[in-house]
């Protein structure tokens, strides 16, 4: 720790200032930079002419008005002063790798009211100078550091972009990938290189930061990921910034054929009619606007919800301090103080060299939010949408914006929220409904091949959904095989041939949530309500069986660590014992587990060692601030030494309460021909659903919607 004297408190506030007016000077502030380290420059005028609902004018508002409000361009600004000032970091600037609000103790967040003074600010650091990882938590009002770790665990932080754009860098300028692509008959214009994370399988791999790159031909298509150059592979030291190793054992595979793989829509053939009806556009009409509001940039209030909403470089879309109004007492209640997508793990189940490594953390080693691009008006979110920008930072310490990479909007799909009907009888007749409106939150993280679209749907029966759905394209190999006849024991692939030349690798998809769950305070206790099978007793009832609802409440940790199994049905429920509904239960929400899937790697591989978490499908800790990361703060490269399993090994006390839900829903991917050269949408959700929370259904006295509140459309007349 650092304490500044006087002098140099006030020297660094005047140096802030002659920063930001050199910064307000400088004719383009909020320089991106891209994936390959060049710069895109985005207008603000320009930004918010093509989105009039973005929340944010960065250049002139500059203050929170939240204890959870992301940082400030100001303050990214200040942090950066603060660290060129710090007695490490004089003669040379250390490389930030990822920043966000060190957010204020839990307990003063939730003593604070509207009108308060924001608790002191504080920024986290992940940096990395002279080949060190450092942790840094600055205090942004006294403008000093308060707190400094070196190397606390064993991996490093996520990549960024100066990595991703040295590495290709480097490998485009090594002189044995030109030696490669030529005898590979293609042309240097048309070869395309990504970098991937190498994961950790052994000590021969530390003490280096590396980064495996790999390549492409782009010729005729921007679906370059379907035409790789199957066994060539460059390693780079990201430090010394030069390839330690170079493997090029495929040149005898022929590049796939890159016909009919690109998936603009102004690349398709429009002179072949298409073999489809066409639909016509669609829009859910609004004719009153929207029915949420934004104060702030980050409070919003629909219906019966209010929740603060924000990005991350890492997490992408955070939602925090979500609350549901009371239908009987109209009071707020608390149902959740914090959730987000905690981690991604996606293996590929092929042991070449070239693929065993091919085991990636996509939150730790990339970022979800680093990577959300901007989201495409009217097709991933419709009209009436409300986009979030976020203020993230380059690795040099200046900020940018990731422009509209969350939007906000109410969805009606023609579902049902409730409904009866009773035929005619005793003179009268009932048909009663009402639709199901909803408020989502979205993000879609664009990873290399694959996008993650990200929905945080809120319903008004006090329901939060969480989705995931996959799209992009999958990642494929080189093969000789055109046909699977052409194939010597077929059956023994671990993959699919899905294209001429092209396998679909088989892999798995999981995602992780931190699940900071306050049910009407942060004190809860976490109950598996098992359905347990019964006898009947000879003579008792013609019935031969039933099954009993018999609960268990979750004493410590290891109580908590639950596997699904189709034959062994349980509710997951987190309830607050010293809340109590009118007939005595205890409020509570369930964890309701939608499709999933389980990790089938051994418990000793390297990967899994890393990626833990999946091997249960729920976990509950107790709350600790430290504990974010299912994967750990340091992922990349790491060796499982900072999980949320090595965590939840202390096996410590979780009954009654503050306890956090950790959920995993999985995807096993084999592709198939349909996936080919873009994949459907694939999607997996799970509820938190209301449990005895309420007294009685909070929707009851909604009202129905009729023909005169909307306008009329009629479907076309048909035969």
């Amino acid at each position: 720790m650092q304490t500044l004297t006087y002098f140099h408190f006030t020297f660094i506030n005047f140096c802030i200032f002659l920063f930001f007016l050199a910064y307000l000077w400088h004719p383009d502030p909020l320089k991106k930079p891209n994936f390959y380290g060049f710069s895109t420059k985005f207008s603000t005028t320009q930004k918010l002419n093509q989105n009039p609902k973005s929340n944010l004018n960065y250049l002139t508002d500059q203050t929170p008005q939240h204890p959870l409000d992301p940082l400030t361009v100001q303050e990214i600004n200040t942090i950066k002063l603060i660290l060129s000032s710090y007695q490490l970091f004089l003669y040379s600037f250390p490389a930030i790798h990822y920043l966000s609000l060190d957010e204020p103790d839990k307990s003063s967040v939730l003593k604070w009211k509207k009108g308060d003074p924001i608790p002191p600010r504080k920024a986290l650091v992940i940096a990395i100078f002279n080949t060190q990882t450092h942790v840094l938590v600055l205090d942004l009002n006294f403008g000093q550091v308060i707190s400094h770790e070196i190397n606390p665990y064993s991996g490093y932080p996520m990549l960024s972009n100066e990595d991703i754009s040295d590495a290709t860098q480097v490998a485009l300028s090594y002189p044995e990938l030109n030696r490669s692509v030529i005898a590979r008959g293609m042309s240097f214009s048309d070869l395309y290189c990504l970098v991937q994370s190498t994961g950790w399988f052994g000590p021969d791999e530390e003490g280096k930061r590396v980064i495996k790159v790999l390549c492409y031909s782009s010729q005729g298509t921007v679906n370059f990921y379907m035409r790789p150059l199957e066994g060539l592979i460059l390693t780079v030291d990201l430090d010394k910034k030069k390839v330690i190793k170079f493997s090029d054992k495929g040149r005898e595979i022929p590049i796939p054929g890159g016909k009919s793989t690109d998936y603009r829509y102004s690349a398709q053939d429009m002179t072949e009619p298409l073999k489809m009806e066409p639909i016509n556009p669609i829009s859910m009409e609004q004719p009153k606007g929207p029915s949420f509001t934004i104060e702030n940039g980050h409070i919003v209030r629909w219906a019966n919800w209010v929740f603060h909403i924000k990005a991350d470089q890492r997490a992408g879309l955070v939602i925090s301090q979500a609350m549901v109004r009371d239908s009987e007492t109209g009071l707020l209640r608390s149902v959740m103080y914090k959730g987000f997508g905690s981690e991604v793990f996606v293996p590929y189940m092929d042991t070449d060299e070239d693929w065993y490594f091919k085991t990636y953390m996509d939150a730790g080693e990339f970022g979800l939010g680093v990577s959300a691009m901007p989201l495409v008006p009217l097709n991933d979110c419709p009209r009436n949408s409300y986009y979030i920008d976020g203020v993230f930072v380059s690795s040099d310490g200046r900020p940018y914006v990731q422009p509209s990479m969350i939007c906000i909007f109410e969805r009606y799909a023609g579902d049902v929220s409730w409904r009866h009907s009773e035929m005619a009888s005793y003179n009268f007749e009932i048909r009663e409904a009402r639709p199901k409106v909803t408020l989502v939150a979205r993000m879609v993280a664009s990873l290399a091949n694959y996008d993650y679209i990200f929905d945080w749907e809120f319903q008004t029966d006090g329901l939060i959904r969480i989705k995931v759905s996959l799209s992009g394209m999958v990642m494929v190999k080189g093969t000789p095989y055109q046909n699977v006849h052409e194939i010597p024991n077929q059956e023994e692939m671990s993959s699919r041939l899905i294209s001429e030349n092209v396998i679909g690798v088989v892999h798995d998809h999981f995602i992780n949530f931190h699940l900071d769950m306050d049910i009407d305070d942060s004190n809860n206790s976490f109950t598996e309500v098992n359905l347990v099978k019964e006898e009947s007793l000879a003579g008792e009832s013609p019935r031969k069986s039933y099954f009993k609802a018999k609960r268990k409440i979750a004493k410590t940790e290891e109580d908590a660590r639950i596997k699904l199994n189709l034959y062994q049905p349980s509710e997951f429920h987190v309830i607050n014992p010293s809340k109590r509904s009118r007939l005595g239960n205890p409020t509570g929400y369930k964890v309701v587990p939608g499709a999933n899937a389980a990790s089938l790697l051994d418990l000793l591989d390297p990967p899994q060692l890393r990626s833990a978490f999946t091997n249960n499908q729920i976990w509950v800790t107790p709350y600790n601030r430290n504990e974010q990361w299912a994967g750990g703060l340091l992922v990349y490269q790491s060796r499982g030494d900072d999980t949320l399993d090595v965590w939840s090994q202390r096996n410590r006390g979780i009954e009654n309460t503050d306890i956090v839900v950790w959920y995993t829903l999985g995807f096993h991917h084999i592709p198939c021909q349909e996936d080919f050269p873009v994949m459907p949408i694939v999607s997996s959700t799970f509820e938190l659903k209301p449990v005895n929370f309420f007294e009685n259904n909070p929707i009851l006295r909604a009202a129905p919607m009729s023909e005169t509140d909307l306008p009329v459309c009629w479907p076309a007349a048909s035969s």
